[in-house]
């Protein structure tokens, strides 16, 4: 499946940072989990729970305890567990993701244009399948990056209420991700 069908079967992304959280979302529509906890100890009986509940599974390496920042890494995860692809703001890991089947998701906070001009250099450079945007509350930002790539993209981060999904989808979004448990009941 393609990046941006995923994106369009599941345009809300349940984001979850613990196993209440986990527990929740299989109760959801959501077909796409980010996984924003965990370690190298469970990691993989979080996935699998995941895939078991017909679900997508994207690790966020960076936020998974016992990880280092190296690309070895990737190849854990896709070794070690059922994940579907992985999420990184280090775009080498992103790369490597890509280059092994995975999903490659880059997390980026635009917070300046130096920031804005990072991250077009990142998706010329890197080519992740998805990129995402942090915080995604930002129509501008959203906008700005829309216009410079057709590759997907997730706005995510202090996504509150149903006014920031659309605001969100209205500047280019492809999807939204949030940890706001009853935004993946909409």
């Amino acid at each position: 499946m393609k990046a941006i069908e995923l994106l369009e079967a599941s345009p809300v992304i349940a984001a979850v940072k613990d196993e209440g959280g986990l527990k929740r979302c299989f109760e959801s529509e959501c077909q796409v989990v980010f996984v924003l906890y965990g370690s190298i100890l469970n990691i993989g009986n979080i996935v699998r729970q995941i895939k078991e509940h017909g679900k997508y599974a994207m690790v966020h390496a960076d936020l998974t305890h016992g990880l280092s920042s190296k690309e070895i890494v990737v190849d854990f995860i896709k070794e070690n567990t059922c994940a579907d692809g992985i999420i990184s703001t280090k775009p080498l890991l992103v790369k490597r993701a890509v280059e092994l089947g995975l999903f490659g998701i880059q997390r980026t906070f635009i917070i300046d244009s130096l920031a804005m001009s990072t991250t077009k250099k990142q998706i010329d450079t890197f080519h992740p399948d998805m990129v995402e945007i942090m915080p995604g509350v930002m129509p501008k930002a959203l906008e700005e990056i829309r216009r410079y790539t057709n590759i997907p993209i997730i706005a995510g981060g202090l996504i509150s209420d149903k006014k920031d999904i659309m605001a969100a989808f209205h500047a280019g979004a492809d999807a939204i991700s949030t940890t706001r448990e009853e935004l993946w009941f909409m």
